[in-house]
């Protein structure tokens, strides 16, 4: 597979199973130049406003209504590339299955049932600890800690977030220990299934492992999701924030977001979920009025250079 090969070809009668493959997790050969820069900063935008639209969803339909037709419009982007429509091999397909489960099935719920008690503000600022969390479970998945300038990098970034949440939390903010715990348990399923997923992208390419994980995903969530259905019916209003929220900013964000993973590696493919925050403050500002304390720029200039520490490679050990 070269560099810019993000899907494999179309497989005849067979598909190759990650049993045979030995994937290396060692990170320092990983490429991070402008396309993977431009690649972060695509993610960054779509996913920052991804909040917002989960906002608009649920004040119209019910919780459960959202993960599922936030993976089916993703299965309804993806499918659009023929380089996705490739056949997995048998032996992988529970693979799928628990990635589906893990990377979407759960968080795409946990995240709407956060926002029924987090402001979507807060939400994309714990959301931008993802990078903080994949570094511990990227060391849990290969045995190996982190190198100094990896931890410290993260925990820059870290220390940016905290610093714009400490900053735009206000009288009219509003969080709960419930929601904020459902928050990071999505953030611990987004880690473990960057490093689930690596394997699967390194046989059948990052657009067909999307389209079967986000197949996956829409078989866990619809159950629900009809139930909510029936029970709640649908509005434009959230049909068209659910289709921005799935087609866009699932189908073709994660599409983009597999092709990164695959190229930078589990850790520094987060770097633009460091930004998420950053573009959820400026949609607040701009779309809802919300106020922005100045320590929030400072927050937001700890982030970039925490972003651009974590994108080095780790240094030969």
């Amino acid at each position: 597979m070269s560099s810019f090969d993000v899907g494999g070809t179309l497989g005849p009668v067979s598909a190759p199973s990650t049993r045979s493959v030995a994937l290396p997790v060692d990170e320092r050969g990983a490429r991070f130049g402008p396309p993977e820069w431009g690649l972060s900063v695509a993610i960054a935008l779509v996913w920052g406003s991804s909040f917002l639209w989960i906002a608009v969803a649920i004040d119209h339909v019910a919780v459960t209504v959202v993960p599922a037709a936030r993976c089916a419009f993703g299965v309804a982007a993806l499918a659009l590339f023929p380089s996705a429509r490739r056949r997995i091999a048998r032996a992988d397909v529970g693979r799928f299955a628990l990635v589906g489960l893990v990377w979407m099935g759960a968080p795409f719920l946990l995240y709407p049932l956060a926002e029924r008690t987090v402001n979507t503000s807060i939400t994309g600022m714990i959301n931008g600890g993802i990078p903080v969390v994949t570094t511990v479970v990227t060391a849990w998945f290969t045995r190996t800690m982190p190198s100094r300038l990896r931890v410290l990098a993260v925990t820059v970034g870290a220390a940016g977030i905290a610093t714009i949440s400490f900053a735009s939390m206000g009288d009219e903010g509003g969080a709960d220990a419930a929601g904020i715990v459902m928050l990071l348990v999505a953030l611990v399923c987004y880690a473990v299934a960057a490093n689930l997923a690596r394997p699967l992208q390194a046989v059948y390419g990052a657009l067909p492992t999307m389209l079967w994980v986000t197949i996956w995903g829409t078989i866990w969530s619809t159950p629900l999701g009809l139930v909510g259905f029936a029970s709640g019916g649908m509005t434009w209003a959230a049909f068209g924030a659910l289709f921005v929220l799935g087609f866009v900013g699932t189908g073709l964000a994660f599409s983009m977001y597999g092709v990164l993973l695959l190229r930078a590696g589990p850790v520094r493919g987060m770097i633009g979920i460091f930004f998420t925050p950053i573009v959820g403050v400026v949609l607040g500002v701009a779309l809802r009025d919300d106020d922005l304390h100045p320590l929030a720029l400072v927050g937001m200039a700890v982030v970039i250079v925490g972003a651009v520490l974590t994108s080095r490679p780790e240094p030969a050990r």
